[in-house]
């Protein structure tokens, strides 16, 4: 990465308490990473390091905006992100071996002699996880200006198919009973 100390903190020179760090994030930084799912992405990152003689607690405010691919209709969508992310960070003699020991995801270890810490591997990571599981028009755009129409199309006519081929299939001898009951009344 050209720019990897600018992701860089040297918190050893920081008095203890709260100090805050801005990033910038774009597209670059994405594909030197490999991510591919999303273009014009553009990221603010927030970082609040609080610093503790022990321990530094980071909280990571992510906001931006990029551009998606609908998983329903396929057509390009530009979306809002935003989300927040905790890292506890603490120092320790034996940080490998205390990483690999952790099941917490939300705490990291490293040793008491390092005097910098990089972050842009959880930039990428938490950039990343602000991004919805699916990624849909909202409901209220459903078939608006964003919905590729023809698609939409095609998904209710294989839905209706796909209903009428299983209902047909498991209710096909009791639909019988279902008439004769009526027809008592």
């Amino acid at each position: 990465m050209a720019n990897k100390r600018g992701f860089e903190i040297a918190f050893v020179g920081l008095k203890p308490g709260v100090h805050e760090f801005t990033y910038e994030v774009d597209d670059k930084f994405f594909v030197e990473k490999g991510a591919t799912d999303f273009t014009n992405c553009n990221a603010s990152i927030k970082l609040s390091l609080d610093k503790k003689s022990s321990f530094m607690l980071l909280k990571f405010e992510i906001g931006g905006k990029a551009d998606v691919t609908c998983d329903r209709c396929g057509n390009p969508l530009p979306m809002d992100i935003w989300d927040e992310f905790n890292m506890l960070v603490k120092l320790v003699e034996n940080p490998d071996e205390m990483n690999d020991q952790e099941e917490d995801p939300d705490v990291f270890y490293i040793s008491r002699t390092e005097s910098h810490i990089n972050v842009t591997n959880w930039i990428y990571e938490f950039v990343l996880l602000s991004f919805p599981i699916q990624k849909t028009c909202s409901d209220d755009e459903m078939g608006g200006p964003l919905c590729n129409k023809e698609v939409l199309e095609k998904l209710r006519m294989m839905e209706v198919k796909a209903q009428e081929a299983n209902s047909n299939q498991i209710w096909k001898g009791l639909e019988q009973f279902k008439v004769k009951k009526k027809s008592k009344k």
